[in-house]
């Protein structure tokens, strides 16, 4: 659960990130989380020893989707390595949607 709300913190500080996202669509769209449900949107289990998050956001209209999805698996994964004091961190981040936010 620590890992989940840590993550949940770092993804949404991160560039282009609008909100977590449920990982199911409702009528073929995302469904944005607020702070009391993002676990929906966040799954941590282990692989070995490895730890495997997988995130699901909606991303800034007009943000590179890439560069945001890099960026989050980037600033995740170096934060959890350092918190759970391993470098076996794996990040997967799966886009929902897009959207203008405001």
């Amino acid at each position: 659960m620590a890992v989940a709300v840590a993550t949940s913190r770092i993804v949404q500080e991160c560039y282009g990130v609008v909100g977590i996202a449920s990982r199911k669509l409702k009528h073929g769209k995302a469904v944005l989380l607020d702070d009391n449900t993002y676990h929906e949107g966040i799954n941590v289990s282990r692989q070995g020893e490895v730890v495997v998050v997988d995130v699901y956001v909606v991303v800034e209209y007009g943000a590179r989707i890439s560069a945001v999805a890099q960026n989050i698996m980037s600033t995740v994964r170096d934060t959890l390595r350092r918190m759970l004091g391993t470098s076996a961190v794996r990040v997967n981040v799966h886009v929902q949607g897009l959207r203008i936010s405001g």
